[in-house]
């Protein structure tokens, strides 16, 4: 059994926005940090490039708006200063 190469991506993209998330819960990263964004929308985008060759649109919906988010949340965490210079 081969794996199309959208289908492929579309699972990296799924096992990014999982790792993530456990990254997340394990006190690895944090929502503030711009890697945290950077692996959502590079998830989301993955998923959305699967969803282009086998479009399903409930899942196009949530992908689309998982990676506006995460932009939203990677052009925050440019906005912020880093975290040593808030806490003087």
């Amino acid at each position: 059994m081969s794996i199309a190469l959208h289908d492929a991506i579309g699972m990296l993209g799924s096992a990014l926005i999982v790792v993530s998330y456990l990254l997340l819960q394990l006190r690895k990263i944090e929502v503030r940090e711009t890697k945290y964004s950077v692996i959502n929308a590079l998830g989301a985008g993955g998923i959305l490039y699967s969803l282009s060759i086998e479009f399903n649109l409930s899942a196009f919906v949530i992908e689309f708006f998982w990676l506006v988010i995460s932009f939203i949340g990677i052009f925050q965490s440019f906005k912020e200063p880093p975290r040593s210079q808030k806490e003087n």
